[in-house]
């Protein structure tokens, strides 16, 4: 069985008030072509499908429209989670309407899912809370999935029965996860855990969230370890974290694949992708990552001449960039219209003016009676040992003549 795993795709983020709709469109259109060429059997997204509670009408048509074509018009299960970024009641809302296109959404946890027939494709024919088994008419054997979407402290005290502060998110899973797995999950089947979660290896690396991401606090309770999927778990689809990571090991990989484009720049070296897992009963899960190449890669850039500067924007125009611009004097409106016109994809200008140490036994007294400007003008000299140019000066005499406007 071969089953394509997602995340995070963040639909209607921006990045600054740079919007990244044509991206995404784009990133999703290569995902729907890999799921057709590698023929696979089920898909997997584990949460964050928007970047908001209420995301644009745009950003919500594109993900009804990916799913539907990723469901091979209900030949393929596509099994939907919610994120920390989502709202549960708008990805249950659709959920009539989605079963018949053969998409399954999954809001809350311990969720139950109605079973149904798709015709010439898969059925649904056992389903718990937090569980269902799919038969696939292609394999003699079915696809188990646990599914434990997002749930922050009210909905764990309502669905899981998380009493207070002090008890552990981790325990709680754990017993959860394993009395579904004893019950339904034996080895005549594929089993696999969807959870979007914050979930490390006990004693490993604490691993970093999104610059920008929401960071995942449950209380006291924030904390999931691997150790608590049970045995019978072959594969752990999980989502939240950005960058492509196996916190379990290769006989029983517990994987973040990745988003699907950088959403902030600490993300710019990242490799974006997706994951595809091949898995058989009572054997241990094979995946591997595929790289994504659509969308605008970020750029983290330090220059100290402008006229390099120039020429790398010129260079690379397919990109966004967060720029660092390293000069001895403030830049001029000629400097930065030239850097402007270079690139439409500057998401932030960093200058930064480096000082000049001044020399502490060179101290001269200030003559506090004169002009703001001539004040000014010796205060910027004594940090940074230099004039202010004539258009900083414009700017001042602006502000200082500028009247105070008051209400009646």
């Amino acid at each position: 069985m071969k089953i394509l795993h997602t995340s995070d795709w963040h639909l209607g983020k921006r990045l600054d008030y740079f919007s990244r709709l044509d991206e995404q469109r784009a990133v999703l259109t290569e995902i729907c072509e890999i799921a057709d060429t590698e023929n696979v059997d089920a898909v997997i997204v584990a949460g964050d499908l928007f970047d908001t509670f209420n995301p644009p009408v745009e950003a919500v048509e594109l993900l009804y429209k990916t799913l539907r074509r990723l469901s091979h018009e209900g030949r393929r299960p596509v099994i939907a989670i919610a994120g920390n970024h989502d709202s549960a009641d708008r990805i249950d809302a659709p959920d009539i309407l989605a079963r018949e296109c053969g998409i399954i959404f999954i809001g809350y946890p311990q969720a139950t899912i109605r079973p149904f027939h798709m015709k010439n494709g898969f059925s649904i024919n056992t389903a718990t809370a937090g569980f269902l088994e799919i038969s696939l008419p292609q394999h003699n054997y079915p696809l188990r999935v646990i599914h434990t979407p997002f749930a922050n402290e009210l909905r764990l005290k309502q669905f899981l029965g998380l009493d207070n502060k002090a008890q552990q998110l981790n325990e709680i899973l754990r017993k959860h996860w394993l009395a579904i797995g004893n019950i339904h999950c034996d080895n005549r089947g594929v089993n696999l855990l969807t959870t979007h979660l914050y979930m490390l290896q006990r004693g490993g690396e604490i691993l970093e969230e999104p610059e920008g991401e929401k960071p995942i606090k449950v209380g006291h309770a924030d904390l999931v370890y691997s150790d608590a999927i049970p045995p019978q778990i072959q594969y752990t689809a999980l989502g939240h974290l950005h960058r492509f990571q196996n916190i379990g090991d290769q006989q029983r990989p517990v994987v973040y694949p990745s988003s699907p484009l950088a959403y902030s720049f600490s993300e710019a070296e990242q490799q974006k992708g997706l994951v595809i897992v091949e898995v058989f009963p009572e054997q241990a899960a094979q995946h591997r990552f595929i790289s994504l190449s659509s969308g605008r890669k970020l750029h983290r850039k330090r220059f100290e001449d402008i006229d390099a500067a120039v020429a790398w924007l010129n260079e690379n125009p397919n990109t966004l960039v967060e720029l660092t611009l390293v000069s001895h004097t403030f830049l001029s409106s000629a400097d930065m219209k030239r850097v402007h016109e270079a690139h439409d994809g500057i998401i932030h200008i960093i200058p930064i003016v480096q000082q000049i140490a001044s020399d502490p036994t060179h101290i001269r007294a200030i003559n506090l009676d004169q002009d703001m400007d001539v004040l000014f003008k010796d205060y910027f000299q004594y940090r940074l040992a230099q004039e202010p140019n004539p258009e900083l000066m414009d700017l001042l005499n602006e502000v200082i003549n500028c009247e105070t406007e008051t209400e009646d």
